[in-house]
């Protein structure tokens, strides 16, 4: 009876971790997917701007944030209702963008005019544009925010921004298309992905320097085929996840010894990932198959796949 007692408490804590909303933007639907991934099913589809991209939920968990790249603004849509409420400036082709800890800005990616504009949410202006390098695209901002990163594809650099003045104080140059950025909860280690140079450099903040290159091998995939681009880290530093685009493997790394450990084998093209609020799942885009993939960590295995709808790319997840 106590067996079976836990392995109840088990199942109930299970669809707790589970008892939220996944919500990803549809670039070629113009329409954000809304799931459950209890059920393992779409919930709805909503329509939306043109070619969303980019999407961040607000700190109070009430707005969606999304980037409307053909319409040249960012959304802000109401979570409960599905609907928008406002939209926010946001510069030309706005791809990607990032919010500060603290929730009141917004640093967005203008692929094609070299910047990145800085939007104060509650005034619903843009209060600064920043020059970097040719087609900037990842942009994070660190969890102390001391710094605001940009990485610019075409020119394969990392963008040192001071968060006070809002100006750029540094560069590091990286491996070929730089398409994803994450900071360690610490905020000592950024992490850059290179899409076409096909590695993860691991960057010390202090120096801005780069203290490791990782390289994938995976047995039966041509390395043109391996192309890192969505990066997640784990709030204790145990593991990353690098999303691999067409070669449909997320990558499970170990965040102390540097050293992939894993390949999770997800749909086609994966793009970029996201944590459930208690990181024991990991839900992953999946741009040409048209799904997304569950990743339950404390099983490592992939446990389900959701059709979503075309061409999914952002992930966010309410609890």
């Amino acid at each position: 009876m106590k067996y079976r007692g836990w392995s109840l408490a088990l199942v109930l804590l299970s669809s707790q971790a589970l008892a939220e909303t996944v919500f990803v933007t549809l670039e070629k639907d113009n329409a954000l997917a809304v799931i459950d991934p209890v059920a393992g099913k779409l919930l709805k589809t909503v329509p939306i701007g043109q070619r969303p991209r980019g999407i961040v939920l607000s700190k109070d968990q009430q707005h969606l944030y999304i980037a409307a790249s053909d319409d040249d603004t960012i959304q802000v849509i109401d979570t409960n209702t599905l609907k928008e409420v406002a939209q926010l400036p946001s510069g030309e082709d706005p791809e990607t963008f990032a919010m500060n800890a603290s929730g009141d800005y917004l640093y967005v990616s203008n692929e094609d005019d070299s910047l990145i504009t800085v939007v104060d949410i509650k005034k619903a202006q843009a209060i600064k544009q920043i020059p970097v390098g040719v087609e900037p695209e990842p942009v994070t901002v660190s969890p102390d925010e001391k710094w605001v990163v940009s990485a610019s594809e075409a020119t394969n650099m990392v963008h040192w921004i001071d968060r006070d003045t809002l100006t750029v104080v540094d560069n590091t140059l990286v491996d070929s298309r730089p398409r994803g950025l994450s900071f360690t909860a610490d905020s000592q280690q950024l992490w850059v992905s290179s899409e076409m140079g096909g590695t993860v450099s691991v960057l010390d903040v202090a120096s801005r320097q780069i203290i490791k290159k990782i390289h994938f091998d995976i047995p039966g995939v041509t390395k043109a085929a391996i192309q890192p681009v969505g990066i997640l880290i784990d709030s204790a530093r145990r593991w990353a996840l690098v999303a691999l685009g067409p070669a449909n493997r997320v990558a499970l790394i170990n965040a102390q010894t540097l050293a992939v450990e894993k390949y999770f084998l997800v749909g086609q093209r994966v793009w970029n990932l996201a944590f459930s609020k208690d990181q024991r799942y990991v839900y992953t885009t999946n741009g040409v198959s048209n799904d997304i993939s569950i990743i339950d960590m404390a099983q490592l295995k992939v446990t389900k796949s959701i059709a979503v709808g075309r061409y999914p790319w952002g992930v966010v997840v309410k609890p």
